[in-house]
């Protein structure tokens, strides 16, 4: 897998944003197939900096309703990156 496939975009809450201030974890969606090790290595590439845990979670998507008929926004995947040093800022490197 393509490391920029891997990573698809910051997940920009205010959680994450204080789990970066406070804890240096950052949060970021990924693709549904990438593994723990495959997320690792992506967001060491991309983003220059050292990598220490990753856990991931799979989110459901939300119920939809417009008119009469049901529908769901797709599932996706999020990824908490622990850092050993340093901080990713999304509106800068991406």
């Amino acid at each position: 897998m393509n490391k920029y496939s891997v990573i698809k975009g910051p997940c920009l809450t205010e959680k994450g944003d204080q789990l970066q201030e406070n804890y240096g974890k950052a949060v970021i969606k990924v693709d549904m197939k990438a593994n723990k090790v495959e997320i690792k290595e992506a967001v060491e590439q991309v983003f220059n900096v050292k990598v220490a845990n990753v856990r991931t979670v799979k989110v459901r998507g939300k119920q939809k309703r417009v008119g009469k008929y049901m529908g769901r926004t797709p599932d996706w995947k999020k990824a908490y990156i622990t850092l050993k040093e340093g901080k990713i800022n999304f509106l800068e490197d991406l």
